[in-house]
């Protein structure tokens, strides 16, 4: 009891004071923290010792330096920790790596060149079949296998021909009906047996292998997988190009120097060129076309071994021999593969591209022969269909030319193909792959173009799309859009099949967006409604529609004009699906929480987005994610916080009303619309300053019962207890102290619930600290609540101690003590004739009871209590496991006291010293902790009214812990 009655008489405004920094007026100058940084170069001559002149660089003082960057000394520790953990970027280069680097060095195509890595998932994924396929496999051969050691070097020489010849007459077992799976699967297969053989030093067997692959790309049975089949084969032959040519790199290694970049043929030594040789003799022996061109195709960069024009000599001889293959479409993805080799290693030859290409021209009309036709009968194959198959390869062959090639010879080329009959398959590559600027530049010549077309061999509207993907990333002249448009939309408009329609659809809606007014755009969204609708086509076409709206937020982005589209939410009734129909809600609410500048109270958005933010909560079930839960009430609570009716306050509380009312599952939208109806009240006390009329005072009190009413609706504990406490601290600035009292008495009510293990992201942890937390906080509003005049004398403080007392504590927890300590802190502070904080226009006890004896009496039997409980449980610690914390508790208590205690009272002077006696005892104080504590009773002693400080700083012995 002699802590409180000695508690220390405080003088808040004079301690404020000798507490705040000494104010040192500064000079910035110019020099402000928040301009950006500007770095001034100066040049300047200084002489050395010799006398000549050196040119030397400054940058601008260090007033200007980062203060960031000063700290990390330029070094990113993020970048450093990579770099420690990656060990191929702290190892020094190997080989392939410094190969690698070479090449990139070396090319001259650019990152503007889409490579052929981008493109080979998706000809996998849309040339397939579910016919059965056949493959020959290479079953091997014993011969020569029984040589002796002794064998002359032309046996050897001899057995590798023959086992060549082998292979040429066929020792293959052909393995038929297999799923396209089984094909692909016996492919990789081959590929990791090219690989097994090369590490095995077998490498005429390797050669073998990708012979075998390559004549399969003679065989068409199954037309409609070819392009795939091609992506499958070449990746072989690509991997097979890669070994010989680090085989013969690694053989030009001299005393472990390699090669430089772009190395002279000279620097190659004999071997190296006489392996190189051998290679293209083995290759030149193969009998068959295909493969023969194939193989050596993919050794091409090889000739860089042997001269400087070996490879510009080498594309033509294999351009020309492109033309004794019969089959168009097996002509024309050679000449792709052609195409892709050339592009790796020799991209400035583009005369050896151009005539590829201009030969193709010259075989065009083969496409369209008696040949081709019977056999598109036997295979049952449309004509449209087997056109699409060539698209990879001439968008291929088209992209090369095309890149970085002037103007000139793109309208040549494009002249070329305009003299062509049945041009549709060209007209749609050259506008997949020349520039988006040329093509949108020509726009009118190239719907004069698609509008000569044949209908029927390569439809139409596909040539419509690929000018509308071109139109997407580049704009036409201005006097040409609308006749464009209007030209597009005629064919469109008349697609009688909806998947082929909606294709088309979705990228015109784009250009629509780009360039015109909500008038076209609505006329659009009409004709897909009205295309979609009819025996719910929609269905099968979700992604289309949803990329569709993703352009047009994407476009328009004032939602008070989105939502005056009159066919825009119509639109969005064609999403059926929850699923689908949630994305696409989400989409418009991200939209308008990342556009949506300022708050609005436009009814049109406010329904509509109402509407949509009902459809994302109403999707949330007992199966849905906790991250997707989280995701759709940010999106919500984004919302709910641009609505602003100004300083119509009531209609702003009727709209979170309705908003609690349909929102009621996601709880982090409910802790939102607590907050957002706090604010209100807060905001309503701001405009009356504090001086509430009859009315506002009713509507802060109807503020107050939405929270009331609110809060218990919520699962987590802890949300509930910090709101109940943020609301009545509330309801306390607002002067309705019953309404205060009712939370505060609630969330005193609501501590025995606390349970001893929370969930935190998904993992338990122990709740001890965030209660302690929350009763500090409790403990400090409980200062400035008025007593309560039929409900005795602290009776909010006497409530919560007496659950504290009752709460199960973990047996190895001080925290109960650590609390009892903090409520020292409070009836310190309620002993003080005033108080250190109030609520404006809130009498707290201070005022209330000014200081009378009975109320001091009652503060002073509150801490008897609560002293006691310390000092008992410190007793209880006297054991040797629980020492360490005794200690700690020992100098809590002690710091206490010595904060708020009035040491000049012998026996809490004397309490003190046993108290840091009792800190060192058993050596499991902190050293630092006690030299400083002692450092600041030292500091006190010399101000005024402290100088008894200085006689308990005698007291206070430092023990070693030796």
């Amino acid at each position: 009891s002699y802590f409180l009655r000695h508690a220390r008489s405080r003088n808040y405004g004079s301690e404020s004071e000798v507490c705040k920094l000494e104010s040192v007026p500064l000079d910035f100058g110019d020099y402000h923290p928040l301009k950006p940084i500007t770095v001034t170069e100066s040049k300047t001559k200084k002489m050395n010792r010799k006398g000549s002149t050196s040119s030397t660089s400054s940058s601008s003082s260090s007033s200007l330096m980062d203060p960031l960057s000063s700290v990390l000394d330029g070094t990113d520790p993020l970048s450093l920790f990579a770099a420690a953990a990656d060990p191929v970027t702290t190892a020094p280069p190997t080989d392939g790596a410094r190969r690698k680097r070479d090449k990139d060095e070396s090319s001259a195509v650019g990152s503007d060149f889409e490579p052929w890595s981008s493109k080979r998932g998706e000809i996998l994924a849309r040339y397939t079949t579910t016919e059965k396929l056949s493959i020959n496999l290479y079953m091997g051969s014993e011969k020569g296998k029984a040589t002796t050691t002794g064998s002359a070097v032309s046996e050897k020489v001899r057995t590798r021909l023959e086992e060549l010849d082998d292979l040429e007459e066929g020792s293959q077992k052909e393995l038929l009906n297999l799923t396209q799976q089984d094909y692909m699967n016996r492919i990789e297969e081959l590929n990791q047996s090219l690989k097994d053989a090369w590490s095995s030093d077998q490498k005429v067997k390797a050669l073998k292998i990708v012979i075998q692959c390559s004549k399969l790309l003679s065989d068409t049975t199954v037309i409609q997988f070819y392009p795939s089949k091609f992506v499958l084969i070449t990746d072989i032959l690509d991997t097979f190009g890669k070994l010989v040519y680090e085989r013969i790199l690694s053989m030009c290694v001299d005393n472990r120097v390699s090669l430089p970049d772009n190395f002279p043929p000279e620097s190659v030594n004999d071997t190296a060129k006489e392996t190189c040789l051998n290679w293209f003799f083995k290759i030149a022996s193969i009998r068959e076309l295909i493969p023969r061109f194939y193989v050596e195709a993919a050794i091409l960069k090889c000739n860089k071994f042997l001269s400087k024009t070996g490879i510009s000599e080498c594309l033509p001889r294999l351009t020309s021999m492109i033309r004794g293959i019969g089959d168009p479409l097996v002509a024309v993805y050679a000449r792709a593969y052609l195409c892709r080799v050339g592009m790796e290693v020799a991209p400035q030859l583009k005369e050896s591209l151009n005539k590829n290409f201009f030969d193709f021209l010259l075989t065009f009309k083969q496409i369209h022969g008696d040949t081709v036709q019977n056999q598109l009968v036997v295979q049952c194959v449309e004509i449209p269909l087997y056109l699409t198959l060539y698209s990879p390869a001439i968008d291929w062959i088209l992209q090369c030319i095309a890149y970085h090639a002037p103007d000139v010879l793109l309208t040549e080329m494009m002249e070329r193909c305009k003299k062509l009959g049945n041009n549709a398959l060209l007209l749609n590559s050259v506008m997949s792959a020349f520039r988006a600027e040329f093509i949108a530049a020509r726009s009118m010549d190239f719907i004069g173009m698609i509008k000569e077309c044949d209908e029927s061999g390569f439809p139409k509207h596909l040539l419509f799309r690929s000018l509308g993907l071109n139109l997407a990333l580049a704009d036409p002249p201005e006097n040409d859009r609308l006749q464009i448009l209007n030209e597009a939309w005629k064919v469109i408009t008349k697609l009688k099949n909806p998947q082929d329609y909606i294709n088309c659809a979705e990228v015109w809606v784009e250009y629509t967006c780009r360039h015109f007014t909500k008038r076209e755009v609505n006329t659009v969204l009409a004709d897909v409604i009205k295309h979609m609708t009819p025996d719910r086509a929609f269905e099968d076409a979700y992604p289309q529609l949803q990329s569709i709206i993703q352009k047009v937020i994407t476009y328009i982005y004032d939602f008070a004009l989105l939502f005056s589209v009159e066919k825009f939410l119509p639109f969005l009734d064609m999403f059926q699906k929850e699923s689908v129909r949630v994305e696409v809600c989400k989409c418009i609410m991200e939209s308008f929480i990342k556009h949506q500048q300022e708050s609005t109270k436009d009814p049109v958005i406010l329904n509509a987005l109402l509407h949509i933010c009902k459809t994302m909560h109403d999707s949330v079930n007992a199966l849905t994610l906790e991250d997707e839960k989280r995701m759709l009430a940010a999106l919500i609570n984004g919302f709910i916080k641009m609505v602003s009716f100004g300083r119509d306050f009531e209609q702003q509380l009727s709209f979170y009303v309705e908003a609690r009312s349909m929102f009621c599952n996601l709880e982090p939208v409910l802790v939102q619309l607590i907050h957002s109806v706090n604010q209100l009240a807060m905001e309503t006390r701001r405009v009356m300053k504090g001086n509430h009329s009859r009315k506002t005072a009713a509507f802060v009190r109807a503020c107050v019962a939405f929270c009331f009413i609110t809060i218990p609706s919520l699962s987590s504990i802890f949300t509930r207890l910090n709101l109940y406490l943020h609301s009545g601290q509330v309801a306390l600035a607002n002067q309705c102290l019953s309404q205060a009292d009712a939370f505060f008495k609630a969330a005193v009510s609501l501590v025995p619930e606390v349970p001893k293990m929370i969930s935190i992201d998904g993992k338990m942890r122990p709740s001890d600290a965030f209660l302690l937390e929350f009763l500090c906080n409790f403990f400090s509003t409980l200062l400035v609540v008025p007593d309560h005049p039929e409900q005795g004398v602290l009776f909010l403080v006497r409530g919560l101690l007496n659950v504290i007392q009752d709460y199960t504590w973990e047996d190895n927890s001080d925290d109960k003590v650590r609390i009892y300590t903090n409520v020292l802190h409070l009836l310190s502070a309620m002993t003080q004739e005033t108080f250190i904080y109030h609520v404006d226009k809130v009498d707290s006890n201070d005022t209330l009871y000014g200081g009378d004896s009975k109320f001091l009496a009652e503060i002073n039997k509150l801490s008897e209590t609560v002293v006691s409980q310390i000092l008992d449980h410190l007793k209880t610690l006297g054991k040797e496991e629980t020492l360490k914390r005794q200690s700690q508790l020992a100098l809590y208590f002690f710091n206490t006291i010595l904060a708020h205690g009035d040491l000049r009272n012998n026996r809490l002077n004397q309490l003190s010293v046993n108290l840091w006696n009792l800190a060192q005892k058993h050596g499991f104080a902190d050293t630092k902790t006690m030299v400083k504590t002692l450092e600041y009773i030292k500091r006190r002693s010399k101000q005024p009214e402290m100088s008894h400080f200085t006689d308990l700083a005698l007291r206070l012995p430092l023990q070693s812990r030796t």
